[in-house]
């Protein structure tokens, strides 16, 4: 009888360590912390108002065009949340080229930062470099084509640079992403000398001479050298492999974020000027992320604090084929990518469904015979509500496209289905259902605008995950 074998199991904090690299100092750099940086100038900037201020920060970022880069058939947008795609290069030209010579660039760290509906709450999601993916193909920035291939995930920066990374991260999760940033080491002294420093918590005594890291046990501040070379060592903490290094850039990072988002630097004009002065200086963006695109972001996100961050890993399990690489665990990663796709608005009590005239209840889902319709111009929106819907326990019994435009959402339905209707309603909040002389007898229809489904959120909007860390914890109980 043969014998029936397990399935590989799932990692979330750890991965077999990686072949050892010779001390090159230029290699040296693998944590990318300074990725925080780009998080927290997201985070900080809501602090600033004066358009002044605004045009001198504008002008201080360097953008690159990735219009025809993403290529035709991107995820749409489904909702009012912003994804920004976050990557540390490990680029040597111009200022970077004293710290080693290196060819090329590459992005060891790539992070996917959610921003809910109203800037309530924010996850970071970090992507493992040495996860084994397939990659679409991508354009070179001479014009050349990088075929379709299968290989580690931080080979698309090489491949085609930001857009690239943009474009695998997009195919892989299905989440449309809105901006990028790309960030630099060169500048990452400056900009954590103008926060005054970052809070670290190490587990015993450090002494890195390649990494010119010289450190007591527990809790302390760095600045300028010491910063970048705690950030810059890489085997005198953890066992050497890339989830032990991701969970300690996710501990600097939310100690960066506690510090941007402190009540004494938002209240503080001058230091918080300061600290975005010095970090866009150190990054690079799409041209989309316009001046009015980050005034408005600044905004929504007015009341956001340190405990309303946290960052997540995706889940990966062994890679088969090489023991020193991983893969994305689908059965746990999927929910997560779901939950920030679906990630329509904020968590909101059930609404009370529209009386009917004869005040009975709302039938249950399962009873609703449902239609979805995509209006024109937009795209592929009736499949993916019809599928979320068909989750909720709605039967779904055609998806289709309207012969007809419609600038808002509607609910619709036939003769006999008003309590069908208002079952909808409670999914789809807002929305009055209508009688539709055309109807089918007995069914519903869901008649997408250019307004977007909005469906309601029933849970919170991306749940715990095994190992996640929140901006707000003790800096020691994550070391």
């Amino acid at each position: 009888m043969q014998r029936a074998v397990a399935p590989p199991p799932v990692y979330y904090a750890a991965s077999a360590p990686p072949p050892p690299e010779p001390p090159v100092r230029g290699r040296l750099w693998r944590m990318l912390g300074w990725v925080s940086i780009g998080l927290s100038v997201v985070l900080v900037a809501g602090s600033l108002t004066t358009y002044g201020f605004w045009r001198r920060l504008d002008g201080q970022i360097d953008r690159e065009n990735v219009d025809g880069k993403l290529g035709e058939h991107r995820p749409p947008k489904l909702n009012n949340s912003l994804n920004i795609l976050m990557m540390g290069s490990d680029s040597r030209a111009g200022e970077n080229a004293r710290y080693g010579t290196e060819a090329g660039q590459r992005s060891d760290t790539t992070i996917l930062l959610h921003i809910s509906p109203g800037g309530q709450s924010a996850i970071g999601v970090s992507f493992p470099r040495d996860s084994m993916v397939q990659m679409p193909p991508c354009k070179r920035r001479n014009g050349t084509t990088v075929p379709a291939q299968f290989g580690m995930i931080n080979a698309a920066f090489s491949n085609g640079g930001p857009a690239c990374t943009w474009r695998t991260i997009e195919s892989l999760t299905k989440i449309h992403i809105d901006h990028y940033v790309e960030v630099d080491f060169a500048g990452f002294k400056r900009v954590v000398d103008a926060l005054g420093g970052v809070e670290i918590c190490v587990p015993r005594r450090i002494d890195d001479p390649k990494a010119e890291l010289h450190l007591r046990a527990g809790r302390q501040t760095v600045r300028g050298d010491q910063a970048l070379g705690y950030v810059r060592t890489r085997y005198v903490l953890g066992d050497g492999s890339d989830l032990d290094r991701i969970k300690r850039q996710q501990a600097f990072m939310a100690s960066v974020v506690k510090k941007a988002t402190d009540k004494g630097m938002l209240t503080d004009p001058g230091r918080t000027y300061a600290f975005l002065s010095a970090a866009t200086k150190s990054i690079k963006a799409d041209n989309g992320l316009t001046l009015s695109v980050m005034q408005k972001l600044a905004g929504s996100l007015g009341g956001m604090s340190a405990g309303k961050v946290r960052f997540v890993t995706v889940p990966v399990q062994a890679f088969p084929q090489d023991k020193n690489r991983v893969q994305f665990a689908q059965a746990a990663a999927e929910p997560l990518f779901r939950a920030i796709r679906e990630d329509n608005k904020l968590p909101q009590p059930e609404p009370a469904p529209v009386p009917a005239q004869n005040n009975a209840q709302p039938l249950p889902a399962a009873q609703v015979r449902l239609g979805v319709f995509n209006a024109s111009g937009t795209g592929g929106l009736a499949q993916r509500t019809a599928d979320q819907l068909t989750d909720r326990g709605f039967q779904v019994v055609k998806v289709g496209t309207a012969k007809k435009t419609f600038p808002h959402t509607q609910i619709l339905y036939g003769t006999g289905a008003e309590r069908q209707a208002e079952r909808l309603a409670i999914a789809v909040p807002g929305r009055r259902p209508h009688p539709w002389a055309s109807a089918r007898p007995g069914y519903v229809y869901l008649i997408i605008g250019r307004d977007g489904p909005g469906l309601r959120t029933l849970t919170p909007t991306v749940p715990k995950m095994a190992g996640e860390i929140r901006a707000d914890r003790d800096i020691c109980a994550q070391a």
